[in-house]
């Protein structure tokens, strides 16, 4: 089994952590990454959506169990799976933040596919001391100047991970 971890960095200011809204292992939070084909090594033009309360079942020839995503590459015809695994992911802290370290926040097991990029769509949630601010970084960044709350320079990478 492969397994690839989804951390990210970035720059808060005045904000203690980030995080997906629902927290970490939310259901309903999606997740969009770019798949790379381990055949042919064509990668999806478009970003995948990937949800921990979207199942399907595995096709026949794969074994049983679900799945959070099955996928045919447009290139190859091969098909590759994606499940998430949760409960191993953290918040983003500011401490993290000002040392610039990486945070884990989800892990993917992956056949047929590696994930080679994740774009920050959908609602986030920052907290500072005083509130719970609700944010789209689907642009990479948050500002409000008003309260003076901004997150910026967001970057992901995955890496893989052994388990055992």
């Amino acid at each position: 089994m492969v397994y690839f971890q989804l951390k990210i960095t970035a720059n808060l200011v005045g904000l203690d952590k980030l995080q997906p809204r629902g927290g970490l292992d939310d259901p309903d939070h999606p997740y969009f990454i770019k798949l790379q084909c381990e055949n042919c090594g064509e990668i999806t033009p478009c970003f995948s959506c990937v949800m921990l309360s979207e199942e399907v079942p595995l096709p026949r020839l794969h074994g049983r169990g679900t799945v959070n995503l099955v996928q045919k590459c447009k290139l190859c015809d091969r098909v590759g799976t994606v499940k998430m695994i949760p409960g191993f992911g953290k918040p983003f802290k500011h401490t993290s933040a000002e040392r610039g370290r990486y945070v884990r926040i989800m892990v993917f097991e992956c056949h047929g596919f590696s994930p080679v990029e994740f774009s920050f769509g959908a609602v986030w949630t920052a907290q500072s001391r005083e509130k719970l601010w609700e944010m789209d970084l689907s642009k990479g960044e948050f500002n409000d100047f008003d309260e003076r709350i901004h997150v910026t320079d967001l970057k992901a990478k995955f890496e893989r991970v052994f388990f055992s």
